[in-house]
């Protein structure tokens, strides 16, 4: 469905009217409030742990419950918006995440507040891969990109701007207010989406939804999630650990089955034989790697080795999230004159390079600046994927493959933070010295940026390939 985008002489001299700059806003804070609330709640952890007068390790699962069930139900998420509409769908997701944000912000005890959080992740799978499709199916023009880029900042400053926000509220205000928090921003969010985006969806679906494949996909990520997340407890080599590796991948498999057979399937595999969609994806999914391992990392090294408090620790975050809502607001710009391929492998490069520096980087003031650098190529690195992806599928699939992305980089992320988590205790050589030990937390950062550094190599030799035109899909 073609969406008008302001007025013709807006669109020829790539200006945004008023009602263009409400729709980029209403995605916008979507996806800050999915990003923030994610990462604010890790340095909560404790503040709730003493409310309940419980181990630290025994609430986990409000992160973990969380990551699996949007990781899992976001491919499902954005099929259903194609299917039924991008805006309503993503309304309906707001609704039901500010709903759930007030019950875990009254919840009585840790079973109560777990289940509120496993909930409010999948009604988040609804938010996550829809924002962005909202804003593309609704741009069509060369302004596409920088109000993906837009949107995509936001993103990037809640991913940074959480563990602040999570870190002020716990020491002076209290755990409950994170989630408080939420319900204005899905308010103003709501009544933004209601009020300008028009509604779009994918104009040749007959309206049902493949639910054995639904059924077969959510099943295997959560289980692969689940042992991803508990191997370190159960024992990587468990039975408990590989059986849910096993029939998690089984069940994968049958979802493939499924979708060749299906009509109208849940995924289109044929994104799978879209060579630049897919180089995209994997090359963004490495990058989210060293992403969520230096918002992870970083976090215990300031706290833990550096003995901040939570507010400083937070406070120094917004380092991070400066240069990453920055570059991911320029990616749309860069986009437009150069390849993606390049853009990403100088992302990779740049987050590589100033990775290896922050680890030497012993004032704190050095340390502040080095991160914004950090930040800003990590920041290029997660936008230019959604970006780039975006392009190369067609218009009736704008959600679905925005789900399979970030599912992809949830997914990788998830894994790398998991075997980051049994290195560091290796080399600390105790799981009670691990999070303050600094020499430890320094070589797996290192490693982190050599992942980087490789990366940016390979997609460097990627993009000496002749740029070639690509159907928006395979289908």
């Amino acid at each position: 469905m073609k969406v008008p985008s302001g007025n013709r002489a807006t669109r020829a001299t790539g200006l945004f009217t008023g009602r263009d700059r409400s729709v980029i806003m209403a995605a916008a804070l979507s996806m800050l409030l999915v990003q923030m609330d994610w990462f604010a709640l890790n340095l909560t952890l404790p503040v709730i742990a003493r409310d309940y007068s419980e181990p630290t390790t025994d609430l986990q699962w409000l992160v973990s419950g969380y990551m699996l069930t949007l990781g899992a139900f976001m491919i499902t998420g954005g099929r259903v918006a194609d299917v039924q509409g991008r805006r309503r769908t993503l309304v309906a997701g707001l609704v039901g995440f500010g709903a759930v944000s007030v019950l875990c912000g009254l919840a009585p005890s840790t079973g109560w507040l777990v289940a509120g959080r496993v909930v409010q992740g999948v009604t988040a799978a609804f938010i996550f891969p829809v924002a962005v499709a909202v804003v593309t199916s609704y741009f069509r023009d060369d302004r596409q990109g920088r109000a993906v880029g837009t949107v995509l900042a936001f993103s990037a400053v809640g991913t940074a701007l959480g563990p602040f926000v999570g870190g002020t509220l716990a020491e002076h205000v209290g755990w409950r207010a994170v989630f408080f928090l939420n319900v204005p921003i899905c308010a103003v969010a709501v009544f933004l989406m209601l009020r300008y985006v028009p509604e779009t969806r994918d104009t040749h679906a007959s309206g049902r939804l493949d639910l054995p494949g639904a059924a077969a996909i959510a099943g295997g990520l959560t289980l692969i999630m689940l042992g991803v997340d508990q191997g370190e407890r159960w024992g990587w080599v468990s039975p408990a650990t590989w059986g849910c590796f096993l029939v998690g991948a089984a069940l994968l498999a049958l979802f493939v089955r499924i979708e060749r057979r299906s009509a109208e399937p849940l995924l289109d595999l044929g994104l799978l034989r879209n060579g630049p969609f897919v180089t995209i994806t994997l090359a963004g999914s490495l990058s989210n790697v060293v992403y969520c391992l230096v918002a992870v990392l970083s976090a215990l090294y300031l706290q833990q080795a550096r003995g901040l408090s939570p507010f400083t620790a937070g406070l120094i975050f917004l380092a991070l999230s400066i240069g990453a809502g920055t570059a991911s607001y320029f990616s749309g710009h860069l986009a437009q004159r150069w390849r993606p391929e390049v853009l990403m492998a100088i992302a990779m490069f740049l987050s590589g390079t100033s990775l290896l520096a922050l680890t030497w980087s012993t004032p704190l003031g050095l340390y502040v600046v080095v991160f914004a650098v950090v930040g800003v190529g990590l920041g290029l690195g997660w936008a230019l994927t959604n970006v780039a992806t975006q392009s190369h599928v067609s218009e009736s699939r704008l959600a679905a493959a925005s789900g399979f992305v970030l599912t992809s980089l949830v997914l990788l992320g998830a894994l790398a933070v998991a075997v980051a988590s049994t290195v560091l205790e290796l080399l600390s050589g105790s799981s009670s010295r691990a999070a303050s030990d600094g020499a430890a937390i320094e070589t797996v950062l290192r490693s982190a940026a050599a992942l980087a550094l490789l990366g940016g190599a390979l997609l460097l030799r990627l993009a000496r390939a002749p740029a070639r035109s690509t159907p928006g899909d395979s289908s």
